[in-house]
């Protein structure tokens, strides 16, 4: 039967053109989190579409983007006032990427550009003693893997928030404020191929700051223990049990 709350995707930004064939980040994040399109909304606030109660949805779900936090862009500084307000209510998020950074911001937490630089490729991300019993990441492997491309980080979380892992490149890439609000600087959502996709649209930016592109790509390989990061949550938020 379907849920009678769908989930809520806040649609920050869209993939990088050579990957829009592909189809955008509403649609990668319901087919990595396993929830029929009738049980997703998606709202794209960059566009600027105004955004929902959140008292009518399950759970809400912040993509990424190519834009950055410390921008403050109306859009961005709309949504994380509407974020913080959804938060403090007791609503289940789940922020990706920038929604991540977007999270940690609204919350009062700090975000910058990344002390250590560009963070690309399948990463090994290690789970923090928090994570031990926390509902999203309690059971993966030590360390798992994810997809991560990004420049800015949350360089302090937010009060009430508990750091859940860590990257060598990232020191804050999981967190949990509270009970039912997360933040990951990983990509769930992105299969080998999308992350390879993205490898590819910034060889030559790798190449600048020193990194060999061939070599990342290489690099590059599943992640199931991710996506089964977003799956947990989609499944918490609509409280159903966690089966696979």
């Amino acid at each position: 039967m379907p849920h009678p709350r769908p989930l809520l995707i806040i649609e920050t930004g869209k993939p990088v053109p050579s990957m829009r064939r592909h189809r955008g980040f509403p649609h990668w994040i319901r087919t990595a989190a396993g929830v029929p399109a009738r049980e997703m909304v998606a709202v794209d606030v960059e566009a600027g579409a105004g955004l929902p109660a959140h008292a009518e949805f399950a759970g809400i779900i912040v993509t990424g983007s190519g834009a950055m936090v410390t921008e403050r862009r109306d859009w961005s500084e709309r949504t994380a006032a509407w974020l913080r307000d959804a938060a403090h209510d007791g609503a289940a998020i789940f922020g990706i990427c920038y929604g991540h950074q977007l999270l940690a911001h609204a919350l009062g937490g700090c975000v910058g550009d990344n002390p250590h630089g560009r963070e690309m490729g399948t990463v090994p991300v290690a789970m923090l003693p928090a994570a031990a019993d926390d509902p999203l990441f309690a059971g993966l492997p030590q360390p798992f893997a994810a997809q991560a491309t990004h420049l800015q980080a949350v360089l302090r979380m937010p009060e009430d928030a508990v750091l859940l892992a860590t990257t060598a490149l990232d020191p804050c890439h999981a967190f949990r404020w509270r009970e039912r609000a997360w933040g990951v600087q990983f990509h769930p959502e992105f299969s080998g191929t999308h992350m390879r996709g993205y490898v590819l649209a910034r060889r030559e930016a790798l190449a600048r700051e020193g990194f060999d592109p061939l070599r990342v790509l290489r690099t590059v390989r599943a992640a199931p223990h991710a996506r089964r990061v977003l799956r947990r949550f989609a499944r918490l938020a609509r409280d159903r049990p966690e089966t696979a």
